[in-house]
């Protein structure tokens, strides 16, 4: 029995390592959610920090899984992209999903050395 040829098939190694780096986002926004789920969690269980510690943790931990729900839902819509992309043998450098998950990454560990040194 033949089998028949897609357009898929004819770029097997270029769609194999797109879904590799699109785990690997999906790992990062998991990553992120937990960092802000651990954030909060730490303070949350100790009463003796102040108002501003409570806060802080709240805003880290909102914010983390605020990114990491962003993260996902970019890298989704990125992925379809690239695999129409590849198929029409067109190639468009992501920058958007970069600058994003770059400034997102930044703000939480900026925030985590916050509640450190406030804690």
């Amino acid at each position: 029995m033949d089998k028949e040829k897609t357009i898929d098939s004819k770029y097997v190694q270029q769609h194999l390592t797109y879904e590799r780096t699109y785990l690997a986002r999906v790992r990062t926004s998991i990553t992120m959610v937990g960092l802000g789920f651990l954030a909060a969690g730490v303070v949350f269980r100790s009463s003796p920090y102040t108002h501003w510690g409570h806060l802080l943790a709240a805003i880290i931990g909102i914010g983390s899984v605020i990114c990491g729900s962003l993260l996902t839902i970019l890298a989704t819509k990125d992925y379809f992209k690239k695999r129409a992309g590849i198929n029409q043998e067109s190639f468009r450098s992501i920058k958007f999903t970069v600058v994003i998950v770059s400034i997102g990454l930044t703000l939480i560990n900026l925030l985590l050395i916050v509640l450190v040194i406030i804690l």
